[in-house]
């Protein structure tokens, strides 16, 4: 069997779903179970039947428990007893439901069919449970203790290098609020300094000069 491919053309995804086969048709009527069921079957969904005792979880009529009465593979829809509306000219008619739009409560076991795939999908469901406890878990690291010497030798290294600039700096205020003229006339003379270097002519390059072709030379 070649492997089916995923269409995501909304188009063909339509033609695929009213153009699907009795046993695929059957398969898209899945409804998820109720908790309680989930625990005692191990089973999240199945395929709705009639006879099976379902509630109504959306839509207007949310709340509403009963029974199935009928199911459209069709149209995939399901009818629930009870679940009814007037038409205008009086008449009663059963409400569509999508089996989406349900939770079933109680599972109709009358069809030994039924019984053995409820087991199947118990069993598959265990071995993907146990799949997953034996994936093997990314390595911890741990975190190694450094030895208290080591850790003081950093933090002096580190009281080093923060103390170095702040100490020449307060030295530089100092010196600056003890002589203040002085401070200033430096100051000048490294400005003149930096002028001098910029007049200075800067030398130009010169390009040699090509010299001319010679007719019919290489």
């Amino acid at each position: 069997m070649q492997p089916k491919k995923r269409v995501k053309d909304p188009r063909k995804q339509r033609k695929r779903l009213f153009n699907a086969p009795a046993h695929i048709r059957h398969k898209l009527m899945a409804a998820p179970l109720a908790p309680e069921l989930i625990k005692s079957r191990g089973v999240k969904s199945l395929p709705v039947r009639k006879g099976d005792t379902v509630r109504v979880m959306r839509g207007d009529r949310k709340g509403f428990e009963g029974k199935i009465s009928r199911v459209d593979l069709k149209n995939f829809r399901l009818y629930v007893e009870g679940l009814t509306r007037e038409k205008v000219d009086g008449t009663t008619i059963f409400l569509p439901l999508h089996p989406s739009k349900v939770m079933i409560k109680n599972l109709n076991l009358d069809d030994k069919w039924r019984k053995e795939a409820l087991e199947r999908k118990k069993q598959l469901a265990a071995k993907e449970e146990e799949v997953v406890k034996k994936k093997p878990q990314a390595p911890v690291k741990v975190k190694t203790e450094q030895p208290a010497e080591a850790i003081e030798e950093v933090e002096k290294k580190i009281e080093k290098t923060v103390k170095k600039p702040a100490a020449k700096k307060v030295a530089e205020k100092k010196i600056v609020a003890a002589n203040p003229k002085e401070h200033v006339a430096v100051k000048k003379e490294k400005k003149a300094v930096k002028k001098e270097t910029k007049t200075e002519a800067p030398v130009k390059k010169t390009r040699a000069k090509r010299k001319p072709a010679v007719e019919g030379g290489v």
